[in-house]
């Protein structure tokens, strides 16, 4: 394991920054998919095949607040192996939707004293303490996917992911094109601080009017049967806007069970996704590409501690959407789809 004598996160000391700039390769994929889940960490596989950078291998540790059978976190995950095999980093990934316990997967990672730590930051409160102590250990932390508002905040080093306010309003004005009067915002974790953001982001530029329902995304069946009975009891809601791609074909198919007229548009993309875009049961889609979150989380540890670099800056974030995908593009982002990385 290396530790790279290198300078303190930003938090700590900010000298000008080299803003770091990741050039993707192209990678082969084999058999990279997540299986498991919850509370075990679980080390990448050496199926990923690609050439290997000829640095110290160093390890880094990715804890995210994954729920267990989420495709989309299989789309990061995969992003983050690539990068992994590419610069000779052992990757540990581990898991947990309850706060309290993806922070002690944070605590494991720094007991295990792991060269750099990617995390999401969906309830910043409870990630506080624990992102503070890693780097009082002197162990980079970089955040994606969840946590804008909060990363500079914690002191981590750069940020990976969409503005989640601003493609909630940039969904909110396609909707105005559409003619939509009544959306319906499915919630499917009360108080995560993404999807909450998203949600307002599209009542603040929709010219309709916007309800939010919450659901239990652990449940599926029960997520189906809620959407059904209300829109069954409220014929107004001619659009229904979920914040995961599971459930908006969850949603579909509500509709249809609802005698509903209602269009579904959603928030990111799986394989199920992008067939119904192009079948036409779904709208469109907002893509904030999950690959591109992994991939750049573990490439900018490696080289912080290999060249010192800061991606942003370790001021701005790094963005990797939000980006429509619908009919006149889907079958450009359907090859990539079949893969799994999008």
């Amino acid at each position: 394991m290396s530790h790279t004598s290198l300078p303190r996160s930003p938090r700590f000391r900010r000298t000008a920054p080299v803003v770091a700039v990741a050039a993707a390769a192209a990678l082969t994929l084999a058999g990279c998919s997540s299986s498991s889940g919850g509370k075990k960490a679980a080390e990448s596989g050496a199926a990923v095949s690609a050439g290997k950078a000829d640095t110290p291998r160093m390890t880094i540790a990715m804890v995210t607040h994954a729920p267990s059978g989420d495709t989309f976190w299989d789309t990061i995950r995969k992003g983050a192996e690539a990068a992994a095999a590419k610069d000779n980093v052992k990757l540990i990934y581990s898991n947990d939707e309850t706060a309290a316990d993806q922070a002690n997967l944070v605590q494991n990672a720094i007991d295990q004293k792991v060269d750099g730590i990617a995390v999401t930051l969906a309830k910043p409160d409870a990630m506080k303490a624990v992102v503070a102590k890693a780097e009082a250990a002197g162990i980079p932390v970089v955040g994606f996917n969840a946590g804008l508002s909060e990363w500079k905040k914690q002191g981590l080093l750069s940020f990976f992911g969409q503005d989640e306010s601003v493609s909630g309003q940039a969904l909110g004005t396609r909707l105005n094109d559409t003619g939509a009067k009544h959306a319906l915002c499915v919630v499917q974790a009360q108080g995560d601080v993404n999807l909450e953001q998203r949600c307002a982001g599209v009542k603040k530029t929709f010219s309709g009017k916007t309800d939010n329902l919450y659901v239990n995304g652990t449940d599926m069946p029960s997520v189906k049967s809620t959407i059904t009975a209300k829109l069954a009891q409220d014929k107004s809601i001619d659009e229904v806007v979920t914040l995961g791609a599971p459930f908006a074909l969850t949603a579909a198919q509500a509709t249809s069970e609802s005698g509903s007229k209602a269009k579904v548009a959603t928030f990111d993309l799986n394989k199920d996704l992008i067939s119904a875009i192009e079948k036409g049961s779904i709208q469109f889609a907002v893509d904030q590409q999950p690959y591109l979150q992994g991939y750049l989380a573990v490439d900018s540890l490696w080289l912080y501690k290999t060249n010192g670099n800061y991606s942003g800056g370790g001021e701005q974030p790094i963005l990797t959407g939000p980006a429509f995908v619908d009919k006149s593009n889907v079958d450009t982002v359907a090859q990539f789809a079949a893969k799994g990385t999008r």
